[in-house]
């Protein structure tokens, strides 16, 4: 097997990891079938993880940074801030649409780690990792586009946090691409209510 920097080795075993416990749950994944997947022996595995969580926490950084690294492509300034955050979203709904499974896993870890004693702190990191991407998306934002906002940002980010993932909850149970659309609409034009009228983006 050829030698991998410890990082890319660390990547590699995250992707597989996301791809087993997509496919099998979270509860019935193994390290074996981890390691399996990414056709490593089991020894290497454990020299990359040295616990279940820290190999949960690196899964719930990766799933994160898929959807995250396509809306940070999306929202760079367009005519209108409206036009700009509802791209965001739109990219953001695309990934949801292509990998449900990976979005479902996303529930599923929650709810795994809200089970199980030393297990709860990722939850809470899990979700708070949702709304820090946030926040770092609506300083991008400001960075770019010249604009005030009525609330501060963390709140903002925990609105954005909590719309998303309820919505995305909800179109994973009734899969309804009309109303999940129509919600999308509604928050862009709520977040634009609360930086008052567009701004034109900077030259």
């Amino acid at each position: 097997m050829a030698r991998m920097p410890s990082a890319d080795r660390r990547r590699q075993l995250t992707e597989a990891a996301i791809r087993a416990m997509t496919r099998d749950g979270v509860a019935g994944t193994t390290t074996r079938s981890i390691a399996a997947e990414a056709g490593v022996s089991l020894s290497v595995f454990h020299y990359c993880f040295d616990s279940k969580q820290a190999l949960l926490e690196s899964v719930i950084a990766a799933i994160t940074d898929h959807s995250v690294t396509l809306v940070k492509q999306a929202i760079q300034p367009k005519a209108t801030l409206r036009e700009t955050v509802r791209a965001g979203f739109q990219a953001y709904w695309e990934h949801v649409s292509a990998h449900p499974g990976e979005h479902m896993l996303t529930y599923e870890l929650t709810q795994y780690a809200l089970r199980r004693p030393d297990f709860e702190h990722l939850a809470r990191l899990q979700y708070e990792r949702y709304c820090d991407t946030y926040t770092e998306l609506i300083e991008q934002l400001r960075r770019h586009m010249a604009f005030e906002l009525h609330v501060p940002v963390r709140v903002l980010a925990h609105y954005l946090a909590a719309m998303t993932d309820g919505l995305t909850l909800n179109h994973l149970v009734l899969g309804d691409d009309r109303i999940a659309a129509s919600i999308l609409d509604m928050i862009t034009d709520h977040v634009a209510s609360l930086v008052g009228d567009d701004q034109e983006p900077e030259g």
